[in-house]
């Protein structure tokens, strides 16, 4: 099989494209930290603490696509460069919010900054690296999630401690993505194609949604994006307050303890997720996704497992949580290079804001509030059924880790969303690769 070469600046400008997307899931992720000292001062409900994290995906759904369209046909180091500065420094300013509806509203600006990255880095991905490349290129990317989640659930709760107020951490947060802004713009772009085989025309590319859209792969992703990130933005909303209130540990401990599950095991996840991932492309065109299936049902029956078990020794139940979680990396790197595989590289940006549109608009957007609407289900439920009257942490407990079980359940739906996906793989990659030769003037 012909390769094309690699990039002479890929792996450098890789490594600048991970160390913004670590500080991208590091600034989302202290609302998930501090959010008990801010539920007690506010006096919030569940649901009301899902709302933050729903708010912040929509608006990140809805701003990505028009941004995705600009990285297609724009300078991808410029959007990236002004997106980082717009996030963080919004990210500082969220310290500054002195009610639910303030913070709530400087959380959606700061979703529209991040919107802007991820489509845009992913085109550039795609241009660095060759295809028999990129699930490793996209394994060290992603990396940025798990390093900047273990990054935030084992410093936040120092901060906290340290400073005396929740707000510190979001001061402290804005200051490296500022400076790594900066070096954003000096980033030198290949030309849009380069890492594929046959030469990419450089005309517009007409009706460019419909045609993104109009690939059956790309809609079976998109529905395994929407059910994953589901699960994944409920367990990362909920993880911290679950462990607090239901295995009765103390905020750092809580939040050191859901690092090990969300972070930890993105370290090997994604590494060795990447490299078998390649390994089983090499072998077969479907190989990636019969792995993400496997994998997403694996991650679906631990974590149900460790959920079902109910009060069990907080090590049991972090060591089965996330050795589901740990398989759950995998969709990363065999999702998003099946994607790069069965659309052109004209439409690659626009393709994954539609995706994160999916991911974010229906998966991430839903998952923390219908989480947080049936943990006040279940709390008053349970306060029912014991004949109380008035609503105790107790109740809230127990409500909350009900409501966690939605999470097996949407990974088992992302398992076969992935089989379907890989029912249509290779015919839609194999039109790709035909259209790009026919774009091709003689």
């Amino acid at each position: 099989m012909q390769h094309a070469p690699l990039a002479g600046n890929a792996w450098r400008i890789l490594f600048l494209l991970f160390l913004a997307n670590l500080f991208n899931f590091f600034d989302r992720t202290i609302p998930a930290i501090i959010i008990e000292p801010i539920r007690l001062e506010w006096n919030l409900s569940d649901l009301q603490i899902g709302l933050i994290g729903t708010a912040f995906t929509i608006v990140y759904a809805i701003a990505g696509l028009p941004l995705g369209r600009m990285a297609d046909t724009g300078a991808r180091r410029k959007i990236m460069g002004w997106g980082l500065l717009a996030w963080s420094g919004l990210t500082a300013v969220n310290g500054l919010a002195w009610n639910f509806w303030s913070f709530l509203l400087i959380r959606m600006g700061v979703g529209i900054g991040e919107a802007s990255y991820a489509p845009a880095a992913n085109s550039l991905i795609g241009d660095l690296f060759p295809a028999h490349k990129r699930a490793r290129a996209m394994g060290i990317f992603m990396l940025g999630l798990p390093l900047g989640l273990l990054l935030a659930f084992f410093t936040i709760g120092a901060m906290v401690q340290a400073f005396g107020s929740w707000r510190a951490p979001f001061f402290i947060a804005a200051v490296p993505g500022v400076l790594l802004a900066l070096f954003m713009f000096f980033i030198k772009e290949p030309q849009r194609g380069a890492a594929e085989t046959v030469q990419v025309a450089a005309v517009p590319v007409d009706k460019p949604l419909r045609k993104v859209l109009a690939i059956p792969t790309f809609g079976w992703l998109v529905l395994a994006g929407l059910t994953f990130n589901f699960a994944t933005y409920a367990c990362n909303s909920f993880m911290v307050p679950m462990l607090q209130r239901y295995f009765q540990l103390p905020m750092v401990q809580a939040a050191t303890a859901t690092g090990v599950i969300v972070g930890l095991t993105g370290l090997v996840g994604l590494t060795l997720g990447g490299w078998i991932a390649d390994r089983l492309h090499q072998r077969s065109e479907r190989g990636r996704l019969l792995f993400g299936a496997a994998s997403m049902l694996i991650a679906s029956l631990a974590t149900g497992t460790a959920l079902l078990l109910g009060r069990i020794e907080i090590g049991v139940f972090v060591a089965v949580f996330s050795l589901g979680w740990l398989f759950s990396y995998n969709f990363y790197t065999c999702v998003y290079t099946s994607i790069q595989d069965v659309v052109e590289p004209r439409l690659r940006a626009t393709a994954m804001a539609l995706f994160f549109a999916g991911l974010y608009l229906l998966g991430g957007g839903l998952g923390p509030v219908v989480v947080g609407w049936l943990s006040d289900h279940f709390a008053q439920a349970a306060m029912l059924a014991e004949g109380a009257t008035q609503m105790t942490e107790a109740f809230k407990a127990v409500g909350l880790h009900s409501a966690m079980l939605l999470i097996p359940v949407a990974l088992f739906l992302t398992m076969l969303s992935l089989l379907l996906a890989a029912r249509c793989f290779s015919t839609d990659a194999a039109k790709m690769r035909q259209g790009l030769h026919d774009a091709v003037p003689a």
